[in-house]
């Protein structure tokens, strides 16, 4: 549920955070922020695994809400740190300036955009969205280093905006500083070459997905940037593995398996997630993609649609989709060439368990996806035999369903 203090709170936390901006500023720490629509996290934790071959860092946590976790982050700077990371998530018109209160970064890096948290209730439009992104890449210095991925078309207009140097990842040999190609998925992990100027190496990591191939090649320029040896970098990337719900491979129900990214979604994610279920190969059994509704979108018909017609192209044998807004998805799938036997468009969570309980078999891979707060990860507890009596589409509890003191109690 969404933490709202009490007055009594509401003036620690700003006491908090004044104190926290004091002390930040007087630490010699290199900063580092990282914000965009998608990878924050996982590129967050993977510049910090490559910066502490260097010395000792400081990141935010993972669990905790942008607004509160920045001073705690801040507060855990002391004077030997040599590196501070900040993951900055906003959702609110002027959040990206109370972060900046507190975190001066003089690296910036900018990992997507794309139309989450753009409803009426938060941002507001996409251009706003970008707007309050942007105030990061203004904030850096002259000294300073934005990091942009130059296959976002938002992402590349930010340079216009920002008198610090700027280096590019992304897919084109020409503009960027690194960019990608033959790139491999399996369930096992992920494998790319990497192009530098006139150098090409192949980089390998046990994380799923080609999302995560940006992910690295921002993490090989912050390398760049410390002078870190490349065989460490590419040490430090072959052991990463995926984050629980973020694309992790899990054994499932029914002796199926489970490829986890039900922490978030939005629209540049969900695509992401789907071409990676389509392209890994899986011969031992079908490619079923459940998909609860992608939240928070200032024009949500739009974009579920797009999905839809994503779907149909991709080699993907079955598609449940969850929700009022999802049926969308199922409608543009069948239009566009997906035969309707195998698209259930359903109402909830329970309807889903149904659905597969027909249609499952031994060794399918089912790929789950869905906004957090959809708690898609519902269908497995069903599948599992354990009780489950929320019915809701949307709960504001953001921990996982398994933790929930009420999930046998509401209906």
């Amino acid at each position: 549920m969404s933490y709202k203090p009490t007055p009594t709170k509401q003036l620690f936390h700003s006491i908090r955070r004044s104190f926290a901006s004091f002390w930040l500023s007087l630490q010699p720490a290199l900063q580092i922020a990282v914000t965009g629509s998608q990878g924050k996290t996982n590129t967050t934790q993977l510049i910090s695994k490559v910066l502490q071959k260097k010395g000792s860092t400081v990141t935010t946590d993972i669990n905790l809400d942008t607004l509160y976790n920045v001073p705690i982050t801040a507060l855990k700077v002391m004077p030997w740190t040599k590196y501070a990371v900040f993951e900055l998530g906003i959702d609110k018109l002027g959040e990206m300036d109370t972060h900046l209160q507190i975190v001066k970064p003089t690296i910036t890096i900018v990992t997507g955009i794309s139309p989450v948290h753009t409803d009426a209730e938060h941002l507001g439009s996409f251009e706003n969205l970008i707007k309050e992104k942007q105030k990061l890449i203004e904030a850096l210095p002259k000294n300073g280093i934005a990091i942009l991925n130059w296959d976002d078309e938002s992402v590349k207009a930010m340079a216009f905006h920002t008198q610090a140097k700027v280096l590019w990842f992304g897919t084109d040999p020409t503009h960027c500083d690194v960019w990608c190609d033959e790139t491999k998925l399996s369930l096992v992990g992920t494998e790319t070459k990497f192009h530098d100027g006139e150098q090409s190496f192949t980089v390998q990591t046990g994380l799923i997905g080609k999302q995560h191939v940006y992910n690295i090649m921002v993490g090989y320029l912050v390398s760049k940037i410390i002078d870190l040896d490349r065989s460490d970098f590419l040490q430090v990337i072959q052991n990463l593995r995926p984050l629980t719900g973020r694309m992790s491979v899990e054994s499932g129900p029914l002796g199926t398996t489970i490829l986890n990214d039900s922490l978030r979604a939005n629209p540049t994610s969900t695509a992401f997630g789907l071409n990676t279920l389509s392209e890994i190969p899986h011969d031992k059994g079908r490619k079923i993609a459940v998909l609860a509704e992608m939240g928070e979108l200032e024009k949500p018909e739009e974009e579920h649609r797009k999905i839809g017609g994503l779907v149909a192209r991709l080699k993907i044998d079955y598609l449940i989709s969850i929700g009022p807004m999802q049926k969308f998805v199922a409608e543009e799938a069948i239009k566009n060439g997906m035969n309707r036997d195998m698209v259930f468009s359903v109402t909830d969570v329970f309807e889903a368990a149904d659905v597969l309980k027909k249609i499952v078999k031994e060794n399918d891979l089912i790929y789950l996806k869905g906004s957090l707060l959809r708690h898609v990860e519902r269908v497995l507890l069903i599948l599992e035999g354990k009780k489950v009596g929320c019915h809701t589409v949307v709960c504001h509890f953001y921990h996982h369903c398994s933790q929930c003191p009420q999930i046998n109690l509401r209906d």
